[in-house]
């Protein structure tokens, strides 16, 4: 019998050799979530559970020939974008997937769990100016809206003024993630005229590597598989808060979230 392919998801992002953020977690969490995961890598990194020793980013025609090899033969139904190191990848990728008709979620990769530098300072502003306008959803942590709009974000109330000040540089939407502020995690989507505040509860785990890339990667899947915005949003903030909560010790410093936490009949969040 022939058989029907799942919907597409396409991650444009750097690889971590520690298995549990960038490329590696957008496949296994599409893959979770039923969507078949395709990769254009971007960067390599050198990469454990206590930091980045390294990154080595590709020459924008193999980033390029990616794209193309992908979109042109195969398609897509929603696109995620991470890591992309330099100004010259950024407006390569941007370049590209203007014009795209899928979704496209942007998670403007600018530092890495452990404080470690993923971005260049000159390619703060191409993702400014030519990836962001480009973005269905742009997914930002407090630390990444500060770099990229300077609004800093002390307390919940700030989450709306943080919104409006990354919408303005031309997304169609923005998640805010708030989970780095006191009290129970709280993100703002927002896309200029409706707000959405998603809350989930606090987990005493320190193994939490890769929730960005898991979020992002989560939304772009439920994108795929057809919810809008707002649902994409809540189906993917289910999603990580379990996989955070059966986050794992591995090496001798931050372990990943468990991206099958799902996929194990015999086990449950811890």
């Amino acid at each position: 019998m022939p058989q029907t392919a799942p919907p597409l998801v396409l991650t444009v992002a750097g690889s971590d050799s520690g298995g549990g953020a960038g490329i590696q977690a957008d496949l296994k969490t599409m893959l979770a979530l039923g969507v078949h995961g395709m990769s254009v890598v971007a960067a390599v990194t050198a990469q454990n559970s206590v930091g980045v020793q390294g990154y080595w980013e590709l020459p924008p025609e193999a980033v390029r020939a990616q794209l193309d090899s992908v979109l042109g033969d195969i398609g897509v139904h929603a696109v995620k974008t991470g890591m992309l190191a330099s100004a010259a990848l950024v407006e390569t990728v941007a370049e590209r997937l203007d014009g795209v008709e899928a979704p496209v979620v942007v998670d403007p990769v600018g530092v890495s769990k452990h404080g470690d530098a993923l971005l260049q300072p000159a390619a703060v502003d191409a993702v400014r100016s030519v990836l962001l306008p480009v973005a269905t959803l742009v997914t930002p942590n407090l630390w990444e809206v500060e770099q990229l709009t300077g609004v800093k974000v002390v307390d919940e109330s700030g989450l709306r003024g943080a919104a409006e000040a990354v919408l303005a540089l031309g997304p169609r939407a923005v998640l805010v993630k708030g989970g780095h502020l006191p009290g129970e995690p709280a993100d703002l989507l927002f896309d200029g005229e409706r707000e959405h505040r998603f809350t989930a509860p606090r987990h005493d785990n320190r193994h939490t590597h890769g929730t960005g890339c898991t979020l992002a990667s989560a939304i772009a899947s439920h994108l795929a598989l057809g919810a809008d915005v707002p649902d994409a949003v809540a189906r993917a903030k289910e999603y990580v808060t379990g996989a955070i909560a059966a986050g794992f010790p591995l090496g001798a410093g931050i372990g990943p979230v468990d991206h099958g936490w799902r996929l194990r009949g015999d086990r449950s969040p811890r």
